[in-house]
């Protein structure tokens, strides 16, 4: 399964928890990413816009 896929299912799970349960789960991360930039969002990235 490539990361791109593995991404998107990642994205819909956390996106229906975050409709059943009131506490914004994507958000929480979403900040997090935006203040501490961890390396493997940067690798995630890179691997998903990867034109090899």
């Amino acid at each position: 399964m490539s990361i791109k896929t593995k991404s998107l299912i990642i994205l819909i799970i956390l996106g229906i928890i975050d409709v059943v349960i009131p506490i914004p789960i994507l958000g929480v991360i979403l900040i997090y990413v935006v203040l501490q930039r961890p390396p493997w969002f940067t690798n995630v990235v890179q691997e998903i816009y990867n034109t090899e």
